[in-house]
């Protein structure tokens, strides 16, 4: 396909939801080692109230119901944006999943104190890891799966140029976190996977459904960088970039 082609075909995808079937072909991503959803699922068996923050269209959530020995009584979750909201309602109401719509990036939540016994989430923006400790019961489990500092640092420096390097002391900081929200850190695990691009079509829609990759991304501000991109992938058969997972495991004391 052309340039133009590509462009116009990443632009016309929906950005609903976590559901990326539609890179099957296109694009390529390894998943870290220690399985998220399959951790997530042996937990939710231990206990009777589960809330999950940034849920998206809560596909991932309710495979990890899926796994679970039993499903838990209480079954909450968290979004922000609107469209997710009603997928993740309908994803898990097989499970009698409620899920309560709340501002970006919000610092609290509407739960009352130790109303949780587990405390999940898989690629929030930014995990209020305080509120999470809020929300715990006593011996209540936190499992988080971050997106790592400098995720897919190769591609948003082709289009934004050279960043801020912000991967050294990211795991120190992460652990202060974790530590001062009075939490004890049972797992700290970080992980560099391959991701690789085989049309520009891929990448567009990438861009525009992770948004924190380029904040403010549009076609017509990086217009002549896609172009060399489109070009690279001609050249080369596809873009490689490696992103970044980190896995945390906490319990409220």
């Amino acid at each position: 396909m052309t340039f133009d082609d590509e462009i116009a075909e990443g632009l016309a995808v929906p950005t609903d939801g976590w559901d990326f079937s539609w890179f099957a072909g296109r694009a390529t991503e390894e998943r870290p080692g220690w399985g998220y959803v399959r951790l997530c699922g042996e937990r939710l068996g231990r206990v009777d109230a589960v809330l999950d923050v940034d849920t998206g269209g809560g596909e991932v959530f309710a495979e990890a119901l899926g796994l679970a020995a039993h499903v838990p009584g209480v079954v909450r979750a968290t979004e922000a944006w609107v469209p997710n909201h009603e997928l993740a309602s309908t994803a898990l109401a097989p499970f009698d999943g409620v899920v309560t719509l709340v501002d970006d990036g919000a610092a609290s939540l509407p739960f009352d104190d130790g109303a949780f016994g587990l405390v999940v989430s898989r690629h929030p923006v930014s995990f209020p890891y305080a509120e999470a400790a809020r929300l715990l019961a006593p011996g209540g489990t936190l499992l988080v799966q971050e997106v790592g500092a400098g995720s897919n640092r190769a591609l948003y420096e082709f289009l934004m140029g050279p960043q801020e390097d912000q991967d050294a002391r990211y795991l120190d900081r992460l652990r202060t976190r974790v530590a001062d929200a009075g939490l004890d850190l049972v797992r700290l695990d970080d992980a560099l996977t391959r991701v690789e691009f085989f049309d520009l079509a891929a990448v567009v829609h990438f861009l525009r459904k992770v948004l924190w990759t380029v904040p403010g991304f549009s076609v017509d501000k990086y217009k002549d960088r896609l172009r060399a991109l489109y070009d690279h992938i001609a050249e080369r058969g596809s873009f490689v970039c490696h992103s970044r997972r980190t896995l945390v495991e906490a319990r409220r004391p």
